[in-house]
């Protein structure tokens, strides 16, 4: 490339060198080399088509931009040259390639709609595939779910011992989580499937463009409605980081919950040895590296979303060069999303559960004393307020005895209350205190096994639609 670049006819000196380090997003923005070509032939179509560019020079344009295509796949053509973008480096190499015909390409477009139409192609691509790998890992966590409708596990509420629910029951809530993140982002692709070329540098153009030609060949629903806001709207972008931001909370809480089932405290589960790591000092230890990695990574993506909230937050319509700094953010947090589900989903198919220590943890923490107070609410009429105090009474005893609640005899319960009938007994137990949670949404077998079947029909025409 001349010193003086392809973009500028206004501008006679050249440019100061730190503008030019400041400037040039080349180094980042070649990232979009499929998407810029792809839509420079979606383009040039139109414009012949439309008769703005003869069919020779169309031709011309289509091959001259589909070997650069290739040279970039094989090597040939290194984006690592003094161009300050992307779309600067495919130009410059279209018309040295096939000379006056490759000066017509930008006709009746500007930057400021073909970077729009970039960016948003890809953000649109990478929303179905982080979409597709949201499905894959809501039927690992479905396929354990199934497996462990039985198995006991201590329900918490503030990392305390609660109720007892079954595991199953535990995957299904994150499962749950998993499913509106796949609506979110397909809600997204939706809303955001409309095409901004033609829209020129923010107010159209006067050449007799189509821009629907240009929308059903590069795969959207219709063109924008207005040129103005297309050109500064990068909402698409936000939305994937916001969808990837909540999408990785959900991962980081159950990163959480493995990193403390591992631990030596709890034993719930166990994690592959290739899915952790050892000490470099102390030769016992088995380190949790992944679902620790996935919950760190998660603060990376929230900083990613709030930056570029902040880019946005003050600037005037339309195109501003501060738009510049959107895409690092979304390419890192897109990589970021990517390669944490497929890890989340090898970690998890490859995860053994510890059924024995989940059902000993049950014993601790009273988990059926609720039951108890139910019983005396529903069977004998108290009060809740002073059948909660009885049911207090109990606990305090069983405490006194080193007992869990599920392990006290009737005489021990009948010496609190003699309103408590010898069935309370039976109800106290553990796993039947869990069947016992068979309201809609609720944690018994019964009820958690239509969880699993209700989800895995939706999975079923999710996965149908492709």
């Amino acid at each position: 490339m001349s010193e003086k670049k392809i973009a500028s006819a206004r501008i006679q000196e050249s440019s100061s060198e730190l503008l030019k380090a400041l400037n040039n997003s080349l180094p980042f923005d070649k990232a979009l080399y499929q998407e810029d070509i792809e839509g420079s032939r979606a383009h040039a179509f139109m414009l012949a088509e439309q008769g703005i560019i003869s069919q020779e020079d169309y031709q011309q344009i289509d091959a001259g931009l589909e070997e650069i295509y290739q040279e970039i796949e094989s090597g040939q053509f290194l984006l690592d040259g003094d161009d300050e973008d992307i779309h600067m480096a495919i130009e410059g190499r279209l018309t040295q390639k096939i000379g006056d015909a490759g000066k017509r390409l930008h006709t009746a477009r500007s930057r400021n709609d073909q970077v729009a139409l970039d960016f948003r192609l890809y953000v649109q691509k990478n929303t179905k595939k982080i979409a597709k790998l949201l499905l894959l890992n809501i039927e690992t966590l479905l396929r354990v779910a199934r497996e462990h409708t039985q198995t006991l596990l201590p329900g918490m509420t503030h990392l305390q011992h609660a109720q007892p629910i079954n595991f199953g029951y535990h995957m299904m809530a994150y499962a749950s989580m998993f499913k509106r993140d796949y609506e979110r982002f397909m809600s997204s692709y939706t809303r955001n499937n409309f095409s901004p070329i033609g829209c020129a540098a923010l107010a159209g153009t006067p050449h007799p463009i189509n821009r629907e030609t240009t929308a059903q060949k590069l795969g959207f629903d219709a063109p924008t409605l207005n040129c103005l806001d297309t050109v500064s709207d990068r909402d698409f972008a936000l939305e994937i980081l916001f969808n990837i931001s909540t999408m990785m909370m959900h991962m980081s809480r159950l990163s959480e919950e493995l990193i403390l089932w591992s631990a030596s405290e709890f034993r719930f589960i166990q994690l592959s040895d290739k899915h952790a790591t050892g000490s470099s000092i102390m030769p016992q230890k088995k380190n949790p590296d992944i679902p620790e990695l996935l919950r760190g990574k998660t603060g990376r993506v929230n900083g990613n979303l709030v930056a570029l909230l902040t880019v946005m937050k003050g600037l005037p319509l339309a195109y501003n060069k501060d738009m510049q700094e959107d895409k690092e953010g979304v390419f890192d947090s897109v990589r970021t999303a990517l390669l944490s589900l497929e890890v989340l989903k090898e970690m998890m198919d490859e995860m053994s559960v510890n059924v024995d220590n989940m059902n000993r943890a049950c014993m601790v923490g009273h988990l059926s004393a609720t039951d108890l107070a139910d019983y005396l609410v529903k069977e004998v009429g108290i009060p809740f307020r002073d059948a909660y105090h009885i049911t207090g009474n109990v606990v305090n005893m069983a405490e006194e005895k080193g007992l869990d609640i599920s392990e006290l005899t009737y005489e021990d319960l009948n010496a609190i209350d003699n309103r408590i009938a010898k069935e309370v007994v039976a109800l106290l137990d553990n796993r039947a205190s869990m069947n016992a949670r068979a309201s809609q949404g609720g944690t018994s077998t019964e009820r958690t096994q239509e969880q699993i079947e209700t989800l895995e029909q939706w999975l079923k025409l999710e996965q149908a639609k492709g």
